[in-house]
């Protein structure tokens, strides 16, 4: 199975249809009021609606009131949900949707904690959206367990074919990318940016599966 790549902080249609373009698997909305690409109902609409049945479409929600959750629900058509805070397990059993469970690096505990999500891996210490790097090869061996994982924390088109290989033969369920395939100075996505960011996981694909029938 190819590594799944998510495209996070999407905030025009435009850069969705590009992301879709790109050959992502997953895009995410971000509705985190202090983030600067925190979305209206509107507009994640208007970008779920340019790229539906093409891509999957993922909520991003950081300790936010059921109330909001439901708002959103309700109005934005969704393939997954994605909690990026101190969210418990029953909080995550509440939701109707697959979740993805944002933890701080390579979290033992937390993979015991959240046995029903996918667990993406951000910077041990810093927020996630902040885009800094950490040592992904610490997710190597919760991999080996069986563990599915999303690596994410400061990836960007010249770093993410060697975080994979950092891994050896052990490759995540996918990767996420926000701050690392946006224009300079803005949130906006960058299309040439995310081009090269499938490009780069693409290729680690295709070595590992040569590598199989080897």
């Amino acid at each position: 199975m190819s590594v799944r790549i998510k495209i996070c902080g999407i905030v025009q249609p435009d850069d969705a249809a590009a992301a879709v373009d790109a050959g992502a698997d997953l895009i995410g909305l971000n509705f985190v009021a202090d983030s600067p690409r925190c979305l209206s109902l509107d507009d994640a609409e208007a970008i779920a609606r340019r790229v539906e049945g093409q891509v999957e479409r993922v909520a991003i929600f950081r300790d936010a009131p059921w109330a909001e959750i439901e708002r959103v629900t309700r109005r934005v058509d969704l393939e997954r949900i994605q909690f990026h805070g101190d969210e418990s397990e029953e909080d995550i059993e509440l939701v109707d949707y697959p979740v993805i469970k944002a933890v701080r690096g390579a979290d033992r505990e937390a993979a015991d904690r959240y046995p029903g999500a996918l667990l993406l891996l951000d910077h041990p210490s810093k927020g996630g959206g902040m885009g800094e790097a950490w040592n992904w090869t610490e997710a190597a061996e919760l991999i080996a367990e069986g563990a599915d994982l999303i690596l994410a924390g400061g990836l960007n088109p010249d770093n993410v074919a060697a975080a994979l290989e950092g891994l050896g033969d052990l490759l995540p369920w996918g990767v996420d990318v926000a701050t690392g395939v946006e224009r300079e100075g803005g949130v906006r996505k960058d299309a040439a940016r995310m081009a090269a960011f499938v490009a780069a996981v693409r290729q680690v694909d295709i070595v590992e599966h040569v590598e199989e029938i080897d």
